[in-house]
């Protein structure tokens, strides 16, 4: 698509096998470990970026997802674990009262 942003994910090509959304290269579940840590790297200066972004692929796996499993597929929750919430900054304290 045009103007559509592709990852640049350093480690060998670890880019999602779609519809099953494994990795091209070491077939676990995309984003696997070294994808996240590639994908960390392309938007270092921009973690904003990164969520959307991640939001777009979750939403398409989930659609895709489903139509592969629909009755026994990753839940939801499992799904947003899996995209974005390893992506998410995590807060070294907690917020005031």
């Amino acid at each position: 698509m045009a103007g559509q942003r592709r990852p640049v994910v350093s480690g060998g090509g670890h880019l999602p096998l779609r519809p099953l959304w494994l990795c091209r290269a070491c077939a676990a579940p995309w984003p696997c470990a070294p994808a996240r840590l590639g994908l960390l790297h392309e938007y270092a200066a921009d973690r904003v970026s990164l969520l959307v972004y991640l939001g777009g692929l979750l939403h398409d796996a989930a659609g895709e997802l489903h139509r592969l499993h629909p009755y026994d597929g990753p839940a939801p929750g499992q799904l947003f674990t899996r995209f974005l919430g390893w992506a998410i900054p995590r807060r070294s304290t907690p917020d005031p009262p």
